[in-house]
């Protein structure tokens, strides 16, 4: 059993930035892929970015590329997301998930474990 905590949401201003933290316990192994999906009112949840544990291989949604940047550090078993220049429109609740397969896919499907989430409000 994989345990995903996230941390580090907030309230800011357009152009800010926020850096989110996703602390991995239990049994991650390194073949697992991680990622960062994201939901906001009234809408469907939608991927962020992800990142392969094995290769390091890196995806982000078209939405958030030049602006995001994912991240893990393999000692402290927690994954980040870097957000900057944020939008009103990036307002959401963010969740971290882990994939056993390492697929690091766009899929929610895809993915075995999840975090309870972390606010994000951007205001104009």
């Amino acid at each position: 059993q994989v345990q995903l905590v996230e941390s580090g949401g907030g309230l800011v201003q357009a152009g800010d930035s926020l850096r989110l933290s996703c602390a991995a316990s239990g049994r991650t192994g390194s073949n697992y892929a991680m990622g960062w999906f994201r939901q906001a009112p009234g809408k469907e949840r939608e991927f962020v970015a992800a990142i392969s544990l094995s290769n390091g291989e890196i995806h982000y949604a078209d939405s958030v590329k030049g602006r995001f940047m994912v991240s893990y550090n393999t000692a402290k078993n927690t994954m980040y997301l870097q957000m900057n220049s944020l939008k009103p429109e990036d307002t959401a609740v963010y969740y971290c998930a882990a994939d056993r397969g390492g697929f690091g896919g766009t899929r929610r499907g895809l993915y075995d474990y999840w975090g309870q989430g972390t606010q994000v409000t951007v205001s104009s």
